[in-house]
């Protein structure tokens, strides 16, 4: 302990002292060097613990959770008027804690729904966001992140949304794309493949010759149906048709509506394949044809100003 710190800490003690000689004349004894070492230890850790409580309790009932990447404070973004917000990798509901880094941003090649929504809603409170540029770069994920994004961006922004999709927007990333105001996207670009699929591998063959044998412990027919340890019945798999089928039927009625196209023209268009982006303009699937030039053109236009755009 360095004489600096000792005599700073003697100071705060002998006025400590003072203080406490004035109120207890009688009853005063001089706390032992130790014992106030031992006080203060407490009251650090006492500090640190109320600290984790806190971030803690934020964490699980603050709301969405998000990142470095999009904390767009208001202050930091003063001098945009436009928010760019990225979409890539595959899209999931949440990132699970192992594939995040201490500032909460994503180490792995995943879009969180949640922080989608976190940064559209903070564009859509900052009054100097006068528009919002989605870049899309996306083969799709799960469907409930891909439906929480749409309707986010129907339900909440008021402000003027383009999606500008770069090497694709396909499936999940489709239905996100198309609750936005404009589509941009490249003539590479891989555009739609609209469906559904839940295709898993079978190892109950390659258990059996391994000599394992699954044994079924379930209550309810159904609860173990999709186990890749066991095959699947004929029963079993028009169950899980049945749901794809009510999805992929819901996600055909989505973007009908959206795209403001008919929807027998989607469903026939929606067999899962995808196609490059001149072909998804002319089947209605994209606005234009163009990059973040064209884009941040489109918008000047829109909002009467230069665009200036934060990412």
């Amino acid at each position: 302990m360095s004489n600096i710190f000792k005599g700073i800490l003697q100071f705060k003690i002998c006025k400590a002292e003072l203080n406490y000689k004035k109120l207890n004349p009688r009853n005063w004894k001089r706390p032992s060097f130790k014992k106030i070492i031992k006080s203060l230890a407490f009251f650090i850790i006492f500090l640190g613990a109320l600290i984790i409580v806190r971030d803690e309790y934020d964490y699980q009932f603050g709301g969405y959770y998000y990142g470095d990447d999009y904390d767009y404070s208001e202050e930091e973004y003063a001098d945009c008027n436009v928010l760019g917000i990225e979409l890539r990798g595959d899209l999931v509901t949440y990132i699970i804690p192992e594939n995040r880094d201490g500032n909460g941003n994503s180490l792995s090649d995943e879009t969180a729904s949640e922080y989608i929504v976190s940064a559209l809603m903070e564009a859509e409170a900052n009054d100097d966001i006068k528009a919002i540029i989605l870049e899309i770069d996306s083969y799709g994920g799960l469907p409930v992140a891909s439906y929480e994004i749409n309707q986010a961006l129907h339900q909440e922004i008021s402000k003027p949304v383009v999606a500008m999709v770069r090497n694709a927007a396909t499936s999940g990333a489709y239905l996100v794309a198309v609750a936005a105001d404009t589509i941009f996207a490249s003539p590479y670009s891989d555009i739609g493949g609209i469906g559904i699929t839940m295709s898993y591998l079978d190892y109950a063959k390659q258990n059996n010759q391994d000599g394992l044998t699954y044994n079924s412990l379930s209550a309810g027919k159904y609860k173990d149906y999709g186990d890749p340890n066991k095959p699947l019945t004929d029963e079993e798999k028009t169950l899980i048709m049945r749901d794809l089928n009510i999805i992929h039927e819901d996600i055909i009625r989505v973007i009908a509506t959206d795209r403001n196209l008919d929807i027998n023209k989607v469903r026939a268009l929606a067999d899962g394949s995808s196609m490059p982006g001149q072909m998804a303009k002319d089947n209605g699937l994209i606005d234009e044809i163009g990059g973040i030039t064209e884009v941040e053109s489109y918008l000047k236009d829109k909002i009467g100003e230069e665009v200036v755009t934060c990412w």
